[in-house]
């Protein structure tokens, strides 16, 4: 199965944002696209014969979620993160990136603090500011692991104070862009935090499924044993590359955060399913397993290749570790160049199209983030056309 990820599927010309729209995004067609966070791999096939499938009935209406559906989702987080959700925790929601906004936007007042921890996932810096809320921000740390190489840990005692005058903390976990998978003992202790301050923590857990296997993801919900203070968002989005189709969930145990979720949705007017995200999403959870197990096992295959590619060939790159996602975090300080010529190497010498690292906040001068979701055959030619680029 793990052979499937080599095949190459042209996406141009299907009005994909990551190929079709690079020349809008970054002035040039001509540059691999390495940068929107979704795989150039084809779907799991239980996914693509259920979408065939409700295509063949010729009306899509308004649509119903279906028991099955939740069904399939509280069984995928009790087998793949041994934590068994209640029916009544789930809301649908349209995306994981509108639920940031729909929970602040519900659960916070105007000028409450919202705490991000940058450099980090760059819709997180704007929620604040689009809800009219006051963005408080804990940057993340750079150190040295215990073998010597690049990661990030959190401020704990930043994150005290920034909790004393906050509401709710904007969690990435894995974290994207820096590909950390915090450990438990980390986690207890900013959940210990938040409860002594009434801090809500909205625990963004959409990579939580694609964990390498040096790493091992704990979902905060299940550490959460009062219930009362974490809220999950997942989606089987990033794990089976159907981004395209939006539909994801909140998990909130409190009833009384629930209900204010829910009227919020309910006053949006959002249409939050749609008949293709439904049966996407149920089978994608109900069948995923196998198919999902032998991407991790070539995306840990990939993250390798790419390690060890660069220790050898780009010594003056430094690729930190990622114990999660399909996200690489590039820090190329040593290189001497400005963000400005950092990107213009990229683009115009390597004619490489990666996200750069300004776009994630403080933190974020001096890197870039790889998209590794590809052939490993397309990410050696790119890091070909990098070394050729330096040299």
């Amino acid at each position: 199965m793990i052979k499937q990820f080599d095949t190459a599927i042209s996406r141009q010309g299907t009005l994909s944002l990551k190929y079709d729209g690079v020349q809008q995004t970054f002035g040039k067609a001509d540059v691999q696209p390495m940068w929107v966070a979704d795989m150039d791999f084809a779907a799991p096939e239980d996914v693509v014969t259920a979408l065939k499938n409700r295509a063949e009935h010729p009306i899509y209406g308004y649509s119903m979620a279906p028991e099955s559906l939740y069904d399939a989702l509280m069984d995928w987080m009790r087998l793949r993160h041994s934590w068994d959700i209640k029916r009544e925790w789930i809301v649908l929601t349209p995306g994981v990136v509108p639920s940031l906004s729909l929970v602040v936007a519900s659960l916070t007042n105007q000028y409450d603090g919202v705490i991000v921890q940058p450099p980090v996932y760059f819709p997180f810096l704007s929620v604040a500011n689009n809800t009219g809320r006051r963005l408080i921000e804990n940057p993340l740390v750079l150190t040295l692991d215990n073998f010597g190489h690049s990661t990030y840990e959190i401020n704990f005692t930043h994150f005290e104070e920034c909790a004393k005058q906050a509401k709710i903390l904007l969690l990435c976990s894995p974290h994207n862009p820096v590909g950390r998978v915090w450990s438990k003992a980390e986690l207890q202790t900013l959940l210990a935090i938040a409860k002594q301050h009434d801090l809500i923590i909205l625990a963004d857990e959409i990579h939580a499924d694609l964990v390498y296997p040096d790493a091992q993801h704990h979902v905060l919900g299940t550490l959460d044993l009062e219930q009362d203070t974490v809220i999950t968002a997942v989606a089987p989005s990033k794990t089976f590359n159907i981004p395209g189709l939006g539909l994801s969930a909140l998990i909130v145990p409190h009833a009384t955060h629930r209900k204010a979720i829910q009227s919020h949705l309910a006053a949006m007017g959002v249409s939050v399913t749609n008949p293709f995200s439904l049966v996407a999403f149920e089978a994608a959870y109900r069948h995923g397993h196998d198919w999902l197990n032998a991407l991790l096992a070539y995306l840990y295959e990939t993250r390798k290749m790419v390690m060890a590619y660069t220790q050898k060939h780009l010594p003056k790159i430094t690729v930190v570790p990622a114990e999660g996602t399909y996200l690489l975090w590039l820090d190329c300080r040593q290189l001497g160049l400005s963000d400005h010529d950092l990107q213009q190497l990229f683009l115009e010498k390597a004619k490489l199209a990666l996200s750069p690292g300004t776009m994630f906040g403080k933190g974020g001068e001096g890197f870039m983030r790889m998209n590794i979701g590809a052939s490993q055959e397309s990410i050696l030619l790119a890091l070909h056309k990098l070394k050729q680029a330096l040299s």
